[in-house]
């Protein structure tokens, strides 16, 4: 039994670090209604960013301050440049914006600060804590409860302010319909100027938490595909749905890589590993055939 609730600590501590990066979708999907296509590169040249600064003599801290004001820039000249010109465009349009954007990151960000796999030590030891190992007999991972209270921090930070604040209501009213949010004074360009410097912000921290426990490399980029899972169970348009999401991938893939291939051996015989990989699209797409809209998502019902 000790060994099922470290599974599953440890998986549950992992969905937070998903919801993190589902976060950054979410925000971008209520204000515009298009899936970014680009979160996955822009969590890469943040985390980039920061070992970049470092590189060049900066601390810890101030690289942060640097790639935190980089990140803003890249989201406000992501909205004059890009999202500013297509107002009232097709959703599908957008969508492409976004594949294009993606393509220019991802080779944007080594050609500045080089393509070499770097480490990133943001001062959190990856070792078991000695008085949940002595007291109960699982193994938690410092660095994992410490990743995930960072991240759940932040979730619920910006959870609460786009549910509470001036420029949450304003964000809600963009993302129901555009010209009835200009019709009454919302200003649109600042809405989506906010919410992606927010959401390079959020890429910021995600790409600093993934980075520390993997390393700053290209395959940071495919966060992106992690969280696709956790916007289906959740809801693309929910933020407490990013977090509930992200618990339940995070749980149910662990615990499926290690209860699942046995049964699947006894039953077939030969070798059934790599289920952590595929299994959260499995659950996905099961879950699809149920509630398509997510567990938070709003549910569209069409009217002849």
């Amino acid at each position: 039994m000790q060994f099922f609730f470290e599974i599953l600590i440890g998986g549950l501590l992992s969905g937070v670090m998903y919801s993190l990066v589902a976060l950054g979708f979410v925000l971008i999907y209520k204000a515009s209604g298009v899936f970014n296509f680009a979160q996955g590169a822009m969590v890469y040249f943040a985390a980039l960013s920061v070992v970049g600064c470092m590189e060049k003599g900066a601390p810890l801290w101030l690289a942060l301050i640097l790639a935190f004001f980089i990140m803003l820039l890249f989201g406000m000249a992501t909205e004059k440049f890009v999202l500013r010109k297509m107002v009232n465009q097709t959703p599908i349009s957008l969508f492409m914006a976004t594949i294009g954007l993606t393509f220019f990151v991802e080779g944007f960000a080594p050609l500045v600060w080089g393509h070499s796999v770097r480490g990133l030590d943001i001062g959190i030891v990856d070792e078991p804590i000695e008085s949940v190992l002595d007291s109960l007999g699982i193994v938690v991972s410092r660095f994992d409860l410490v990743a995930a209270l960072i991240a759940g921090l932040l979730v619920t930070g910006l959870a609460l302010f786009f549910q509470y604040t001036r420029v949450g209501r304003a964000l809600r009213a963009v993302a129901d319909d555009h010209q009835a949010a200009l019709s009454i004074g919302i200003p649109l360009e600042r809405i989506w100027a906010i919410v992606w410097g927010v959401a390079g912000f959020v890429a910021l921290v995600a790409g600093m938490l993934w980075g520390a426990r993997n390393g700053v490399q290209f395959a940071l980029t495919f966060t992106a595909l992690k969280a696709l899972p956790v916007l289906i169970l959740g809801g693309f348009t929910s933020v407490p749905g990013a977090i509930v999401g992200g618990l339940i991938i995070g749980a149910s893939e662990k615990l499926a890589e290690v209860y699942i291939p046995p049964v699947m051996q006894a039953m077939f015989g030969g070798n059934f590993g790599g289920i952590e990989g595929w299994f959260p699209y499995v659950l996905a797409l099961l879950f699809l055939l149920v509630r398509p809209e997510g567990l938070f998502g709003e549910k569209h019902i069409d009217r002849v």
